[in-house]
């Protein structure tokens, strides 16, 4: 039986970003910048995430993805964002707020903080790894960033859609 397709208020773009931890970044850096030659466009550090994150980014353009490299600030302070190594994927939206807001009347679960300013600049929220009573769609053990895309990321993706 094929289900009817749900009219949503937003639209899933494409991946924004892919992050993942380690203990060091210079294990990841010899992999990801050296092996692959992707290169550091930014670095992001944040003592209340407990994190020094560098960003690296593959592609080019409006679908150009990032992969942040990241490490815990101190190892026995949470959260430990080199647990799980893939720590989560982000996804580029059209419409982040309406995402929201639609997605949390279906029952989706959100993780504390809200709607943000992420690390490359742009606002963000991120979709809880667990679901609960309350709320009982969530990412199943992973973490879902959700992200908003910028006018040029939006205009490229309605152009091969």
């Amino acid at each position: 039986m094929t289900q009817q397709p749900v009219a949503r208020p937003f639209r899933v773009l494409g991946i924004q970003q892919i992050a993942i931890g380690g203990p060091s970044k210079e294990r990841l850096k010899k992999l990801w910048i050296d092996m692959f030659g992707l290169a550091v466009t930014g670095n992001y550090v944040s003592e209340r995430e407990n994190v020094d994150e560098d960003i690296t980014v593959m592609g080019s353009g409006p679908f150009k993805v990032e992969v942040d490299l990241m490490q815990p600030l101190d190892p026995a302070k949470k959260p430990a964002v080199n647990e799980p190594p893939l720590n989560h994927v982000g996804l580029w939206i059209d419409d982040l707020p309406k995402a929201v807001e639609w997605l949390t009347a279906q029952g989706v679960r959100f993780a504390p903080g809200g709607i943000r300013k992420g690390a490359a600049g742009f606002d963000i929220t991120f979709l809880h790894p667990k679901a609960n009573e309350q709320f009982p769609i969530a990412g199943e053990g992973v973490l879902i960033e959700l992200v908003q895309a910028p006018q040029d990321v939006i205009d490229a993706y309605a152009r091969v859609v």
